[in-house]
């Protein structure tokens, strides 16, 4: 190629990288920069961070679950009462999924690009949801994923020309999965469908709102939540990382899980639970 025409795809490239730059204006978006972890409200009931925060964790949640579904969560609340774990597969470091990581058991960052806004929680597994702001349509085929898959829209709600609430639906989810860790169940079909709303609060920049509904077949209507999350003050946050393995001391043998004591050795989580399935090894002699 001639050096003349070398010298003009260089000069053209040169050219294309800053108009690209301008191509998104950042101040049309809100400031969503740093970390974001859960706002530290009373647990009411204890334990561990339900669905809905304003409401006691367990069945103080009230989900409105069929009475199929309400069976199943009744069950898993026997099995966890005798310590099992129920429906709620982190024991087993399975990931969360959506909607339950949005209850942001460990801190969540938000980056936003002109197609592309990820949110990124380190919790039992990387997630990292990448919602599409870029206008397109459902895909015709896809592998349902424990984050789904989700298609969002900036609205700028007051007309002054900047972004204000970013709405997302989330689709192609897959199982199992629970609303929090006391279990309450989705339907098997898997044809959840969340919606969410993000805004900031208008007097206080560093408190965001997410209104969550989630539309499934094992409730009697859509259930809608508020969760809050509070921006941290520190110039440089500590960023935790999870690794689930890592640390595990649940053993699951069959469909059984069993407890890996302080010396290596299996122990029961049940009352009168039953030894684990030695079809595979000769027995002692």
């Amino acid at each position: 190629m001639p050096v003349r025409s070398i010298g003009a795809l260089a000069l053209a490239a040169a050219l294309a990288m800053p108009t690209a730059s301008l191509a998104f204006d950042e101040s049309k978006y809100p400031d969503l920069k740093g970390q974001w972890t859960r706002a530290r409200e009373p647990i009411l009931g204890g334990g561990q961070a339900p669905f809905d925060p304003s409401k006691p964790t367990g069945r103080g949640q009230q989900a409105p679950l069929t009475p199929e579904y309400q069976a199943i969560y009744e069950a898993n609340l026997a099995d966890q009462a005798t310590g099992g774990q129920g429906n709620w597969q982190g024991g087993k470091c399975y990931p969360v999924g959506v909607p339950g990581v949005m209850t942001l058991y460990r801190a969540m960052e938000i980056v936003i690009t002109p197609a592309t806004t990820y949110i990124l929680i380190e919790h039992l597994h990387g997630t990292a949801r990448r919602i599409y702001t870029d206008g397109r349509d459902w895909p015709k085929q896809i592998e349902p994923t424990f984050d789904g898959y989700s298609i969002g829209k900036w609205i700028d709600e007051d007309g002054d020309g900047k972004y204000d609430v970013l709405e997302v639906e989330t689709r192609h989810l897959r199982g199992p999965r629970a609303y929090d860790p006391s279990g309450i169940p989705f339907h098997e079909d898997n044809k959840t469908i969340v919606k969410e709303r993000l805004a900031l609060d208008k007097r206080d920049r560093d408190l965001l709102y997410n209104q969550m509904t989630v539309i499934d077949n094992a409730l009697t209507r859509p259930w809608t939540v508020l969760k809050k999350y509070r921006r941290e003050p520190a110039v440089q946050p500590i960023w935790h990382e999870d690794i689930c393995a890592e640390g595990q001391a649940l053993i699951r043998v069959g469909k059984e899980e069993y407890f890996q004591s302080w010396d290596g050795y299996l122990m029961p989580i049940r009352k009168n639970q039953a030894p684990p399935d030695l079809r595979y090894f000769e027995p002692g002699k």
